[in-house]
């Protein structure tokens, strides 16, 4: 067994599923995301890149200055809180122990089981499938930061700009990173509602005790 597995199996033991940091920064990812996506649909209605606008009433701000000032405060919220998770993910040893390592067989392997409805979900394991979108979703998030600074200051951020092609391909940067953010928290949802036994943890860190068997009946009068 290999150190990261052993480390694994006692945490499972203990029944620590997801420990307070990995829960309280996820629970703030979720208020900050919640809030920057309603926000920046308002946003995008004043210039939109389609044909197309986000009805008002699932946006946020009300006009265009109070969709910025609610983005604004989320995108430093959102970014301050990645950064204490990304930090406790490297130091503590985190994303090793649960996100690493994947390879593309597994993760093959995994999506096929998943789409037959036989992928054995464990409390407290990420399988392939999990782990990818889980890097994948912290790497959204990073390009989603860096391409809102850059389209804020896109004068002062010029070279981080210019890598994503001037302020408007800074734009279509930023929305194709929301618009994967956005998946990504429709198959999140759809999962947990499939197995909701997966929901408790993230609030109490814990996983429910198995309910134990019934003992066989003896005969016996008591």
């Amino acid at each position: 067994m290999l150190p990261h597995e052993s480390e694994r199996v006692e945490s499972s033991a203990s029944g620590e599923i997801h420990p307070l940091v990995v829960r309280v920064t996820h629970w703030i990812n979720v208020l900050a995301v919640f809030v920057m996506v309603l926000s920046g649909w308002r946003i995008y209605n004043a210039s939109p890149l389609f044909e197309f606008k986000f009805p008002k009433d699932i946006t946020l701000g009300g006009w265009l200055g109070g969709a910025l000032q609610w983005h604004f405060a989320a995108m430093w919220l959102l970014a301050v809180n990645g950064l204490a998770y990304l930090l406790y993910g490297v130091f503590s040893g985190h994303f090793r122990r649960d996100f690493l390592p994947v390879t593309a067989r597994s993760v093959l392997r995994d999506v096929k089981a998943a789409l037959r409805g036989e992928l054995v979900h464990e409390l407290g394991i990420y399988n392939a499938a999990q782990r990818t979108a889980y890097l994948g979703v912290i790497a959204v998030l990073v390009v989603l930061v860096l391409s809102g600074l850059a389209i804020w200051k896109p004068v002062q951020l010029q070279e981080l700009a210019a890598l994503m092609g001037g302020y408007e391909g800074a734009r279509w940067v930023h929305f194709i990173a929301m618009a994967a953010l956005v998946l990504f928290i429709v198959i999140h949802v759809v999962m947990v509602a499939l197995v909701p036994r997966t929901f408790p943890p993230m609030l109490t860190g814990r996983a429910g005790k198995p309910h134990e068997p019934a003992a066989p009946a003896t005969g016996e009068a008591t």
